[in-house]
């Protein structure tokens, strides 16, 4: 830590708060799209819901500096090909 300037105590007190603002996010996110996952492999009837909220969570980490919006695209992105790849399966069987 920064021992001799104000500035940079109070920088790196800000700098902690917000790491740990965004890994509880990005635990949250991750959580998220695992439920939705999870629930369209289980043919759950809400499972559009689930992802909706998915979406929503990495949409609003990606509007501040959580996660960059190139990555948010890509995770949402990637959730949606996995759901359609179940629901794929699903009505095959």
């Amino acid at each position: 830590m920064a021992l001799r300037h104000k500035s940079a105590q109070k920088r790196h007190r800000q700098s902690l708060k917000r790491r740990m603002l965004n890994r509880s996010r990005k635990s949250t996110i991750k959580t998220f799209v695992k439920k939705a996952v999870d629930a369209a492999q289980q043919n759950v009837a809400d499972a559009a819901a689930v992802q909706s909220k998915a979406e929503s969570l990495i949409d609003k980490a990606a509007k501040g500096s959580t996660l960059h919006k190139n990555t948010a695209a890509r995770k949402k992105s990637r959730l949606a090909k996995a759901i359609n790849k179940l629901k794929a399966a699903a009505e095959q069987a």
